[in-house]
Order: structure tokens, then sequence, then C-alpha cells
């Protein structure tokens, strides 16, 4: 996904792909100095978007931590919440749980000849892992992967459909059971953040088999 924010709000990128960030890593991340960061970011707490607090860690000078408010998450694009929390609601109440349910694995089954199509060339786990990232990157998830000693770890910064996920965690199930079919036997996969649940991301851990 790629930023869209003008230059004055670059802060709210970095922080919403990297999560809280002291003032001194934001500076060498904004490619100016700690005042200047420090002003960018004065702007963005008076507009609401930000917020901060004071970190000690160790015998070290407290360090001043940035992130993103409720405002500031909300900068980036949930596709049509409202009407699409209605429709789930609706749905569950006049069809029943059943047909929600059966109607997202049906959609899921979309997404999912969708990815393995798009990554129907690419034959190594590692290859579909990255294609895996970019796809859900280019959908607006702001994905990326990268390789630890015993496989890969997958995140996601953003959830554009985070409202309807909310309404109903059918949509996380299907999501998964989409990534495990296009790892395929390849690999096991086990979601270890949760947007939904709390978390600043989500993330994934993907072990080859």
């Amino acid at each position: 996904m790629k930023m869209t924010l003008p230059d004055n709000e670059r802060a709210l990128w970095l922080l919403k792909t990297k999560g809280p960030q002291p003032l001194v890593s934001l500076a060498k991340d904004l490619n100016v100095s700690t005042e200047g960061a420090r002003f960018q970011l004065i702007k963005l707490s008076n507009e609401g978007l930000v917020d901060t607090h004071t970190e000690s860690k160790g015998k070290g000078r407290p360090q001043q931590v940035w992130s993103l408010t409720p405002a500031g998450h909300a900068r980036f694009p949930d596709t049509h919440a409202e009407l699409t929390v209605r429709l789930i609601k609706k749905m569950q109440d006049t069809l029943g749980e059943a047909a929600l349910l059966a109607v997202i694995e049906a959609n899921g089954k979309d997404g999912q000849e969708k990815y393995l199509k798009e990554l129907s060339n690419v034959t190594d786990l590692e290859g579909r892992v990255s294609g895996l990232a970019r796809i859900r990157d280019e959908e607006g998830y702001m994905a990326a992967y990268s390789r630890d000693d015993d496989g890969y770890t997958l995140v996601e910064n953003h959830c554009p459909i985070c409202a309807a996920a909310q309404a109903c965690l059918g949509f996380c199930k299907s999501e998964l059971e989409t990534f495990q079919t296009v790892l395929g036997d390849k690999a096991s996969i086990e979601r270890i953040e949760h947007i939904v649940k709390g978390g600043r991301r989500c993330a994934y851990k993907i072990k080859p088999q």
C-alpha cells in the first residue's frame, strides 16, 4: 500500500507501520532534526491524531514515545465501515448466523481462487509468502513479511475491513483459512497478533512443514 498522506503527516504512516516510536527514531526516519520532528508531532497532537507518553527503560534517560490515537488510526481507510456493519447485522437478524457464515465462506473461496491464480507459477515457500504479502499490501492491509530463524512472519499493519471483522469474527477465520490454502502443505500458519483482540496489528507465524 503506497503512502498517500501529505509530507507533513508522514509521522502518521511511520507510527502506523512501526507502532509507538521514540522521538529520536521518528526524527531519523523523517530525515529531520529532533526539534523538527517534535514540531510536526506537536501539530499532529493538537489535531488529536497522535499522543505521547514517557517510558523509562533501565538506567537510561526516560524516552518520549509517540503513538497514534483512535483519530490517527482513522486516517487510514476502513472500507465503508458503517454500511458494512449494518448489512452484517441485518443479514444476521434476517437470515441467521449460519447464512452469514455461508456467505463469508463463499467469499473466502473467491479470494482463495484469486490468490492461487496470481501465485500459480510460484512454487517455493518464500515466494508464496512474499507474493501473499504483496497481494495483501495492494488490497490495503499495509502488509510485509520478514524471514526468521524458524520460518517467516507476515504482518498486516492495517485492516481495511476491521469494522466488519469486529462485527463477525468469521471474516478473520476465513482469512486464516485462505492463507493456509495459499501456502498449501508447505507450511503451517498461526495468528500471533490480532487487531480485533486489541493488538496493534495482525501478525502470522509461518513455519515450514
